[in-house]
């Protein structure tokens, strides 16, 4: 690269750009620019992410920005780059994989590392074209802002930038890049590569480098015979059972959880065949690709420990003992049943810490519901929000509408007045209300926004942007995005190469 050419063709954003990551060492990344995308335009545009990252509402709406954002122009003070990594992919171990189509422009003076998906081939692109389509970085980008206004742990997205310029998957499809922010998009896969390759230096290198920036309390813990990479693998284990607890709650399907897939941060990233629940089915296979079920709804938590497991395999050569791994694994086991059983309470307004007798009828009323909901395959977000509102004082019909079995939800229904009878209902809708949200990005609604955008609208990809940023509020108006979906949604197929 021609630095001096580079710097006189290029934004400066005023982020006092640096790259942790790249001091890793060459064998960690390859250096290389993003492959500029044809006549880019805006598709969608995060004001809330430009705000925390320091950009200004000028900046957002320039054309330079644009461009830089596209691969079209180099932005001041960054050292792009794609990572490498491996993994196991539907549970078989499938090599060498790396950034196949995005590239890390580098961390912000915030902390935030901010990646370009689409932005063209790269070393670890295989047999791809290292470009994304512009219905799947909508999806992203709209399922990343959804996550964070539901208050789960996430990666964020900037914008998604498209193009006229054709791409060609199962049909000829437009180009479009999402500008990813987290950050860390260090995953377990990093660590597996240099473990297979018994590349010890390179593995502890890693590892250092991920306690030094995210986990410091590791080097000072006293569990684990000191052992800080079992402390690592420890945390690394609580963070990941807190956000599939809360994948579980409300109701989210990742879809393709492959070990190169999950973050050492407990962040839900890359977002491909991914689902919230309509009707509630706990077998639900939300990715086409998925025939054998591997990521069902239901098996997301047994599959998040698998993927554990293979990073304590991973980072056994820096923990010493097995045993000390097995134990640093172990919490996954406590924490996460107890995170989905609080959650689980919290959508049914039931303050304060139960005792004993409380908690098993609680334990009943959660097993109870969910076996009525699956039989019915009632509508998962649609209950748990006409629930809120009866606690509020709403009739309960609306939510007896939703089911078949009449008499069993009466019954259900007598069991949780009866449980919250003593309770102030004001605080218990008010919980239930923050707790349960109005809008998720459903599958129907994401596909008309693609529609739209293929058409150059885009409205439709703001209007859903502004309700799920807050998909607690009410949002006067935009009521046709919280009802039931139509019975074309369940038809909707969404594979890997979404």
């Amino acid at each position: 690269m021609n630095t001096a050419t580079t710097e006189a063709n290029s934004l400066d954003l005023g982020l006092n750009w640096h790259n942790s990551f790249a001091a890793l060492g060459v064998d960690f990344f390859t250096e290389l620019t993003a492959t500029p995308l044809p006549a880019p335009y805006w598709v969608g545009r995060s004001k809330a992410v430009a705000r925390e990252l320091g950009l200004s509402a000028d900046q957002l709406s320039s054309d330079a920005l644009l461009q830089a954002l596209s691969g079209n122009l180099h932005i001041a003070g960054t050292q792009p780059l794609a990572s490498v990594y491996s993994g196991h992919q539907f549970g078989v171990w499938a090599g060498q994989l790396g950034d196949g189509r995005a590239i890390l422009l580098g961390q912000t003076a915030a902390g935030q590392e901010i990646q370009l998906k689409g932005a063209g081939l790269t070393p670890y692109s295989r047999m791809g074209d290292g470009r994304a389509v512009l219905r799947s970085s909508i999806r992203e980008f709209l399922c990343s802002e959804a996550m964070h206004g539901l208050g789960i742990p996430t990666s964020r997205a900037l914008c998604v930038t498209g193009s006229d310029s054709p791409v060609y998957r199962e049909t000829s499809e437009t180009a479009a890049v999402v500008t990813r922010v987290a950050p860390s998009f260090i995953r377990f896969g990093h660590f597996e590569h240099f473990a297979y390759r018994q590349q010890l230096t390179e593995l502890q290198t890693l590892a250092d480098h991920v306690i030094d920036r995210f986990y410091p309390t590791c080097r000072d813990t006293t569990e684990f015979q000191g052992n800080r990479f079992a402390a690592l693998l420890q945390a690394v284990s609580e963070r990941t059972a807190d956000m599939v607890a809360q994948w579980q709650a409300v109701g989210f399907c990742h879809g393709v959880m492959n070990t190169d897939n999950m973050s050492m941060l407990g962040l839900t990233i890359d977002y491909g065949p991914f689902q919230f629940l309509d009707g509630y089915d706990p077998g639900h296979i939300c990715n086409h690709s998925d025939s054998g079920g591997r990521y069902a709804f239901q098996k997301q938590p047994n599959i998040a420990y698998w993927n554990l497991f293979c990073l304590g395999q991973a980072l056994l050569p820096l923990i010493g003992e097995q045993a000390l791994a097995l134990a640093a694994l172990e919490s996954y086991k406590t924490l996460l049943p107890a995170a989905l059983a609080a959650r689980m309470r919290a959508k049914l307004g039931l303050l304060g810490e139960p005792d004993a007798q409380q908690a098993a009828t609680d334990r009943r009323l959660i097993e109870d519901i969910l076996k009525l909901l699956a039989a019915d395959r009632v509508d998962y977000t649609l209950f748990w929000r006409r629930l809120s509102h009866a606690q509020g004082g709403r009739a309960p019909g609306p939510v007896r509408d939703l089911f078949l079995n009449r008499a069993g939800i009466d019954a259900w229904l007598l069991q949780y007045s009866e449980r919250t009878s003593y309770m102030p209902h004001g605080l218990v809708a008010d919980l239930m209300l923050k707790t349960n949200p109005k809008y998720v990005l459903r599958n129907h609604l994401g596909e008309l926004a693609i529609r739209a955008a293929r058409q150059m609208d885009f409205s439709q990809v703001q209007a859903l942007l502004t309700v799920l940023e807050s998909p607690f509020d009410e949002h006067p108006g935009f009521d046709d995005l919280a009802g039931l979906p139509p019975d074309w949604a369940s038809s909707i197929a969404i594979s890997c190469s979404s």
